[in-house]
């Protein structure tokens, strides 16, 4: 990993509730409700649900779920107009690592 993705992965984690969300994403059926139109998580966590659970307004989560997306901790997957977001596993491992081997 390069610092250039380290610095944006450090930047999207720079505010609680986007550190929130990755926590929360991390147990999704232990953080949100069963999905009524899949009926599971794999694909992800719909962003009204992170929403409604973060309390802020839409457009504040959609900049921060986009912040995270382009920095690589977040996978989406549409469904219809859904929009739904999970933890890009192999993306957290290598920062994780990257910064425990470097610091």
């Amino acid at each position: 990993m390069v610092d250039k993705e380290i610095l944006q992965i450090n930047k999207a984690l720079s505010n609680a509730t986007r550190l929130d969300i990755l926590k929360w994403l991390k147990d999704p059926e232990a953080n949100f409700p069963p999905h009524k139109e899949l009926g599971h998580f794999r694909d992800g966590v719909c962003g009204q649900y992170i929403q409604d659970k973060s309390g802020l307004s839409q457009p504040t989560i959609s900049h921060y779920l986009s912040g995270m997306h382009k920095a690589g901790l977040l996978i989406t997957t549409r469904h219809g107009k859904w929009t739904y977001f999970k933890r890009n596993e192999k993306v957290i491992k290598e920062y994780l690592d990257t910064i425990h081997r470097e610091l």
